[in-house]
Order: structure tokens, then C-alpha cells, then sequence
């Protein structure tokens, strides 16, 4: 909470704060909202809450633009992917949070999103308009292959937005993984930068639009747990702590900067202007946070405590209303597939027999002379697997890891085609957020290259990060990765914009798992601790399918999943708690990688039945990423087309 003493908590130092800030930069106080995440073409962005005095001429001369790219003399498929620019350009002026991940910075810099319900169910609406004026507008015999695909895959989101809409507010809003809480220092440190005086005025008026927009999510929320939505008790306690951290330093206390301050300090530093503009900027800066952030933060722990005393220990969606098919469609938007919960459960328990089998043959390799339980806390416990928990072995790990992408880096030739042009760097998760964030994860850079794609480690427990497990980490979150995949979708040329920043987590997620595979047929993996821990990663995934099914279909309690991975996988007890904490708040997301791996595994099995001599692994990694992100059915489509040319040839 913020000291009682600062003014954060002084309503007399906080009005004059409020009117210093407006007297130096007036800005829109109206509610702005929910994080946006990158989004397709036909998935509806949020729209910035200060109606646009031109929208309904630009929306009246969109409409005219339509009609004329109908009318014109263009090829069909021309046509089409000109409307579908339109579309999305229509999407992005919605959204100044999507501007910001893609590196737009204009007129609304700074502003956030609408997080209210009104303009979900605008851009719902929206949503339908755009299926029903593609279907109606072209005519889908006379488009070209690559923008029948396009047409495709609008068409199939456009679907899965109205299979899912009954769902659309079930959602945790506050979670210890990605909750509008820790996202708004998140945006504001990773994706707001300042290459100018206006870029700094821009973020001072975010830190004062964040009363507005957290305090929307946080009537969400609330407006939820009235309808039976909300996440179980532990979560509301890592909420709180985190938001208590976000609090905490200047100019909320006497402490050193918060984390937002110091971002904010860091980047005006490097401004070339006077001093003196600096300060003031700086001022600026702390005043918007002591009158807008500290009360909405404020607000929100207040909210989040009465929740949590009423709220229930419940982990599974099953406890929602219409849990059961609220959960059944999580299953099929995660997994792009019809795959029921049972299905998925059994697959996953056989899935781990064999990776049991797999690492009982390294036991024997490395002489290790028990069962395999006691192997795995063998892996657990010896500090020979692990660097040492400060700064120098955190700085240690980082370097390691960036050495394992630069070797892979210089044998992409061997088993790839097409390979991304951006750069990616490793950092730790910032302090802010590291206690609640998942082990490792991946950003994307921005399109227009000003910001590289990253690789995240979670460093927070150097217990939770073994170094027998590097390689594949590396490997899933970077080069062949993410990174690989993410960055060749963003350079495709000739595609439409929703198809270079979409995606589908069973493609993504599988791509990761599978690049944790490949690298074994190239030869790395040569010690077999490493081949181990590309085993224990495959096995996690494994099991996600396993206890992912059982919490949110079979009623299994938190502790019962935490025990089933503690018990069949080598991953230390804090990590297996995360793991479950995590897919309690995100049913049916930990489902995708096994499942999408196994589906590119088999798709290739297939290809190299079917073509025998011809099939080249290069060529079939192309088919894979060439056309950017697809659900599993379409991936499917393309190999046998691919197939069939090479057939042909």
C-alpha cells in the first residue's frame, strides 16, 4: 500500500497534484482500456473511449472505399486484399494500444483502450458486419490460392468469434498471469517509448488516463463475480501482492523509484533536451501517478480484498455458469481442433508413459542405478544443475542463453528456407512482475523494427530454471521458436496485415515444442543431462494435457494437480505450483503445445510416407511457416497441397 505519509494518500497534496498536472498537460480523463493484445483482422481491437468527432465521416467514407474496391477494375484477388487493408487500418484506429505494439505513434499515443461492455459488443458487431460484407462483396472462385487462404482464415475467425461470444466475459480479468494490474507497467515499460518530448507527454497522459482504465476493468471485474466469474481465492492474494509492488517507491514512498518512475526517468534521460524540460517532464510525471495511479491502485486492492473474503477455493471452469461448454470452446479456440476433454486426457496420459520410457534410457545411459522418481529428484537437487541464485549466476544464465541461440543461429541453413530478418535479445522479467510470471516467454519486435523480438527469462528462482533444461527453453522461446515463427509471419510480403500479426496458440505453442525437437536431429542435445531436459520439457507439456482436462473437466482440486506434476515430472514444487496456478486462470491454453506439435510431427511423418525421395525437410519447414499462423485443420490442407505438387513434379 502506498506510505500514508506520501501524496498518494494526502487528498490535499493529491488535489494540488491533479491540478499542477492539468495545468501543464490538459488530456482526456474519460476511461480507457482493456490490454490490448495483437489481434486479427476480423477479432474485434477495443476502441479508444474519446469518440472521435470524424468517425462517422471516416466510417461513411470507409463504407464509400468499399463499394468502390468492389466496383473497380482490379483482379479479384486485388480487391480483396485491398478491403482487407481497409479492414484492418478500421481495426487499428480503434485500438491506440495495437498502434503502440506495432510501433504507431500519432494522435493517440497517449491513450489506452475501452475496456467497457458497450464497446465489446460494438466491435462484436463489427465482427459479423466484416464476415457478412466479405461473403456478400467478393467472390471466392475467382481469388488467387494465397487469398483464398486469406479468405479462409478470416472466415474461420470470424466463426470461432461467434461460437465463443456467449463466453466473451468469462474471463479473469485480474489473474497472477496477465492481469490489467501488472499489464499497464508492462505497456508502459516495454512498449512505450520516448524518442521525443511529445513520446514523454504521451506517456505522462497514460499514467493519468490509468484511473480511467484500470477503474473500468476493475467494474468488469466486479460486474463478473456478481455473475458467478471469478477466480478462486489464492489467486485474489498474488494479485494484491502485486499490486501493493507496483506501489512501492517513488514517488509513492521514500523508496528508491517504483518501477514505472524509473522507466520513465531512464528514457527522458536520454532525451536531448535542456534540463530544465527534463524536471519538468519528471514532475509531470510523479504528479500523474500520485493523483491517477496510486487512487486507482488503490481502488483496486480495496475491490480485490472483498472479493477474495467472499470468493470460493473452486479451481476448475466447471464452478462457472455453464462451465462445461464454457470450457468445451476454450478446448477448441486453444486447440483449433474437436478434440473433447476426455480425448485430450487420455492422450496425454499415454504421452507421458512414453517420455517415462524415453528418460528411463538416459538413466541407463548416464549410470543411474534407482527408479525413475528418484532420478528426477536427483535432477532437482543437485546444484551441479543449477547456477547460483544471485546477480553473478543470473547475469550467468542470460549469457548462456545467448550463446545457445547465436550456435543455432549458424545452422538455420541446414533444415530452413525462409529465416527472419529481425534480431532478438534475452533479458530477465523485471522485478515487478517476475514473482507471478510464467518461466519463460517470448515478445515479438515491432513491425517497423524499432524494437527487436526478446526473449524473457524468469530468473526470479534459479531453482525453477535448471540448467539441464537451457537448450530447449532457448530453443522453444527463440531460435527455431517464437522468434523464427513470429518474426517470418511479420516479414511475409503479399498477405494481409491480420495475417502477419494473428495467430492460433496450437500453431504457435506446437512450432515451439516442435523446435525444442529438431535440434535433437541436428546433433545438439550431446550431453544427455540436456537430452533430459528436452524430455522433461516435452513431458510438461504432456502433462498439461493431463491436468488441465482434469481441473477444469474432472473436478480435480489444485493440490491434486500440483501433486500429479510433482510426481511425474523432475520440475521443482514451486514450479509446479505456478504451472497450475496458471492454468487455472487460463482453461484450456496449456493444451495447445502438445497438441500442436503432434499434429506438425504427424503432418510430416505423413509428407515423408507420401513422397519418399522427394520430401525435403527444408521445403516442408516452408509449408510450416511461409504462410503465417494457421489453425491445425488449415496447416493440414496445405501439406497435402504441397504433397500433391511435388507428386506432381
Amino acid at each position: 500500500m502506498v506510505n500514508k505519509t506520501s501524496l498518494g494518500t494526502d487528498p490535499g497534496k493529491r488535489n494540488n497534484a491533479i491540478n499542477t498536472l492539468r495545468e501543464n498537460h490538459p488530456m482526456n480523463l474519460q476511461a480507457l482500456a482493456a490490454s490490448a493484445a495483437l489481434c486479427a483482422l476480423l477479432t474485434a481491437c477495443n476502441a479508444p473511449s474519446e469518440p472521435n468527432k470524424n468517425q462517422n465521416e471516416a466510417t461513411s467514407n470507409n463504407t464509400q472505399h468499399t463499394e468502390n474496391i468492389a466496383n473497380s477494375d482490379q483482379t479479384e484477388s486485388e480487391k480483396l486484399n485491398d478491403w482487407f487493408q481497409l479492414k484492418f487500418e478500421e481495426n487499428l484506429a480503434r485500438s491506440p494500444m495495437f498502434k503502440t505494439y506495432i510501433g504507431v505513434k500519432d494522435g493517440d499515443y497517449g491513450k489506452w483502450d475501452d475496456p467497457s461492455p458497450e464497446h465489446a459488443l460494438e466491435e462484436h458487431e463489427i465482427e459479423l458486419a466484416n464476415l457478412d460484407e466479405m461473403r456478400t462483396s467478393f467472390d471466392y472462385d475467382k481469388l488467387d490460392n494465397n487469398t483464398r487462404l486469406s479468405w479462409r482464415l478470416a472466415e474461420y475467425n470470424g466463426k470461432r468469434e461467434i461460437a465463443s461470444w456467449r463466453f466473451h466475459d468469462y474471463g479473469y480479468i485480474f489473474n497472477q498471469m496477465f492481469g490489467t494490474h501488472s499489464s499497464i507497467p508492462a505497456f508502459l515499460i516495454n512498449q512505450h517509448q520516448i524518442k521525443s518530448q511529445d513520446h514523454a507527454e504521451a506517456y505522462i497522459s497514460r499514467l493519468s488516463g490509468v484511473q480511467g482504465y484500470l477503474g473500468g476493468q476493475v467494474k468488469n471485474a466486479t460486474d463478473r463475480f456478481e455473475k458467478g466469474i471469478n477466480p478462486p481465492k489464492f489467486v485474489y492474494t498474488r494479485v494484491l501482492d502485486a499490486s501493493r509492488n507496483i506501489l512501492k517507491g517513488a514517488p509513492f514512498d521514500d523508496g528508491p523509484d517504483s518501477a514505472i518512475l524509473a522507466d520513465f526517468r531512464g528514457k527522458v534521460d536520454k532525451l536531448g533536451i535542456t534540463p530544465e524540460a527534463k524536471v519538468d517532464l519528471i514532475a509531470q510525471a510523479e504528479a500523474a501517478m500520485l493523483a491517477f495511479v496510486a487512487p486507482a491502485y488503490e481502488s483496486l486492492i480495496t475491490e480485490m480484498k472483498r472479493q477474495r473474503d467472499l470468493a470460493s477455493d473452486d479451481d476448475g471452469a466447471w464452478k462457472l455458469p455453464d462451465g462445461g461448454a464454457y470450457y468445451s470452446d476454450r478446448l477448441a479456440a486453444m486447440t483449433t481442433t474437436d478434440m473433447s476433454a476426455g480425448e485430450i486426457h487420455n492422450l496425454g496420459l499415454s504421452e507421458v508413459d512414453r517420455i517415462h520410457n524415453e528418460m528411463r534410457e538416459i538413466m541407463k545411459n548416464v549410470g543411474f542405478d534407482d527408479d525413475l522418481q528418484s532420478f528426477f529428484n536427483f535432477m532437482r537437487d543437485d546444484p551441479q544443475f543449477y547456477y547460483p541464485d544471485d546477480d553473478e549466476g543470473r547475469s550467468a544464465y542470460l549469457k548462456e542463453a545467448v550463446n545457445i541461440i547465436d550456435t543455432m543461429r549458424t545452422r538455420l541453413d541446414d533444415i530452413f528456407i525462409t529465416k527472419p530478418g529481425a534480431e532478438i535479445i534475452v533479458k530477465a522479467v523485471e522485478p515487478f512482475r517476475e514473482a507471478t510470471a510464467g518461466k519463460a516467454f517470448y515478445q515479438r519486435p515491432a513491425l517497423d523494427g524499432s524494437r527487436p523480438g526478446t526473449y524473457y527469462a524468469n530468473l526470479y528462482r534459479m531453482e525453477s530454471m535448471p540448467t539441464y533444461q537451457m537448450e530447449a527453453l532457448a530453443y522453444h522461446e527463440g531460435i527455431p521458436g517464437h522468434h523464427m515463427q513470429g518474426s517470418i509471419a511479420q516479414e511475409l510480403e503479399n498477405i494481409p496485415m491480420f495475417r502477419k500479426l494473428g495467430g492460433y496458440t496450437a500453431y504457435s505453442e506446437g512450432w515451439g515444442l516442435y523446435s525444442e525437437f529438431v535440434p535433437k536431429e541436428m546433433g545438439f542435445y550431446a550431453d544427455p543431462y540436456s537430452d533430459f531436459g528436452r524430455l522433461s520439457m516435452e513431458l510438461w507439456r504432456a502433462g498439461r494435457l493431463v491436468v488441465d482436462t482434469g481441473l477444469h473437466d474432472k473436478h480435480w482440486t489444485r493440490q491434486h494437480a500440483i501433486d500429479y506434476l510433482s510426481e511425474n515430472t523432475p520440475n521443482s514444487l514451486s514450479d509446479c505450483t505456478n504451472a497450475i496456478e496458471r492454468y487455472i486462470v487460463m482453461p484450456g491454453q496449456a493444451t495447445a503445445y502438445k497438441i500442436g506439435m503432434l499434429e506438425i510431427q504427424r503432418l510430416r511423418a505423413h509428407a515423408k510416407t507420401e513422397l519418399g525421395d522427394k520430401f525435403d525437410l527444408r521445403e516442408y519447414h516452408d509449408v510450416v511457416l511461409a504462410n503465417g499462423a494457421v489453425p491445425l485443420s488449415i496447416l493440414g490442407d496445405l501439406v497435402e497441397e504441397w504433397i500433391a505438387r511435388k507428386s506432381e513434379g
